[in-house]
């Protein structure tokens, strides 16, 4: 087996708020984890909004990585749904330094 030579951190996307009306069933608390770099685990019996999801998304390789002191994007952890009548607006945390072999994921 190979050492690893990178590192990546898993994430916790969460439902931190609901400024509207929760119009697709969710509710403050709700999350999905990015983990091992590309695995999305969502509770069991529990769902995700698809377009919540795909709003967050776009955000998570950067979070993922160690980005230079004074990036904005260090320092901003948070991502709206584009439901406009919704408005919810999720949390990304870092939970996790995860090791990885660069050769096993390309």
């Amino acid at each position: 087996m190979t050492q690893p030579d990178m590192s990546l951190w898993d994430l916790r996307v969460t439902v931190e708020r609901i400024e509207g009306r929760s119009v697709c069933g969710m509710a403050v608390g709700d999350y999905f984890e990015l983990t091992n770099s590309a695995e999305l685990r969502i509770p069991e019996g529990k769902h995700f909004c698809v377009y919540a999801l795909q709003a967050a998304l776009p955000l998570l390789p950067a979070k993922q990585r160690d980005l230079p002191e004074g990036d904005w994007l260090e320092r901003d952890s948070h991502v709206a749904c584009p439901d406009p009548e919704e408005r919810l607006v999720m949390r990304v945390d870092r939970t996790r330094r995860c090791a990885l072999n660069s050769g096993d994921l390309t």
